[in-house]
């Protein structure tokens, strides 16, 4: 279990892709970390694109980054809606400058771009956001998962096991 010990927050906002955020979920706690689904804003559940739901553990200004090891990003359209709620950009922001472990797949780039945390750093994301987080100052490669640091993306579902074996290596290291 190559991840006893180590606590990771997942985000969650309603339109959130499925397996963007169940994948990650189940791959960490099979790997024995403990993971928290942080809500956006004081729902007590969100629901995917397809309306599965997936009940919040607590909310995102009930925590703060120095609580994890980990925080990610799902995708679909929820990173448009988490980005709307000062606490859940904080969360990614603080994370970020603590040199925490911040991963974020297809759309939710977005909350990369809102926590301000791209300028110089190497990364991916869906193809159409691509330009918002070139703005943004990141250095945009197309590959399945870009790791810079303690920052790791990547593009679509079909990513998620590189993305995932990223994340465990990188929180194996620490």
């Amino acid at each position: 279990m190559k991840l006893q010990g180590k606590r990771i927050a997942i985000l969650a906002e309603n339109m959130y892709q499925e397996m963007e955020l169940w994948v990650p979920y189940y791959r960490f706690k099979e790997e024995g970390a403990e993971v928290k689904v942080v809500g956006a804003g004081g729902a007590k559940s969100y629901t995917s694109k397809h309306g599965y739901p997936v009940s919040v553990d607590v909310q995102a200004d009930q925590v703060k980054a120095v609580e994890f090891d980990a925080v990610i990003v799902p995708g679909g359209y929820a990173p448009d809606m988490m980005r709307r709620h000062d606490a859940m950009v904080g969360l990614v922001r603080e994370a970020a400058q603590q040199g925490k472990v911040v991963a974020a797949i297809c759309h939710a780039g977005w909350m990369l771009v809102s926590a301000g945390i791209l300028k110089g750093r190497k990364a991916t994301s869906f193809f159409s956001i691509k330009d918002d987080l070139k703005a943004a100052g990141a250095d945009w490669q197309d590959a399945e998962v870009v790791v810079d640091g303690n920052l790791i993306t990547s593009r679509k579902p079909d990513d998620l096991p590189a993305f995932c074996r990223a994340i465990i290596t990188s929180l194996s290291k620490s």
